[in-house]
């Protein structure tokens, strides 16, 4: 069985959020892994993507004091540009052993409205990809 020590969290900043960080809390301290916790940015002006990256430090900020006081190791993240191609690129570049995320769960219409990110990216990298559904 692999042993995960370096694990990429894709975080949205949405509220789904809290799921996926309860659950790699569960699993990242028996195995003394290191979190990396990422924000991808997407934004169409200047003012949107500082406005968006003050807004992905807080919420980033907050998940590593809450991790760190569990005693994990965590590091936190930020890029800009398009999610879907942004995290595939991170994993490539930095040698994760899996990627966690959450998912949203949306209904037909909104995959084929919106795509999925999650599947993008489940075609795009190599590593294991954990995803975890939010409660109803």
């Amino acid at each position: 069985m692999p042993c995960y020590k370096k694990i990429l969290v894709a975080i949205d900043c949405s509220p789904v959020d809290d799921t996926v960080i309860e659950h790699l809390m569960a699993l990242a301290v028996p195995l003394g892994a290191t979190l990396h916790l990422l924000h991808v940015v997407h934004s169409h002006t200047r003012d949107q993507e500082r406005y968006l990256r003050e807004q992905a430090v807080t919420t980033l900020e907050g998940y590593r004091a809450t991790l760190r006081a569990a005693g994990i190791a965590t590091e936190v993240l930020i890029r800009s540009g398009e999610p879907e191609h942004e995290i595939p690129k991170e994993v490539e570049e930095h040698g994760y052993d899996l990627l966690a995320m959450a998912i949203h769960g949306h209904n037909l219409p909104c995959r084929i409205l919106f795509g999925s990110v999650s599947r993008s990216i489940r075609q795009k990298i190599t590593i294991p990809l954990l995803l975890v559904t939010p409660p109803r």
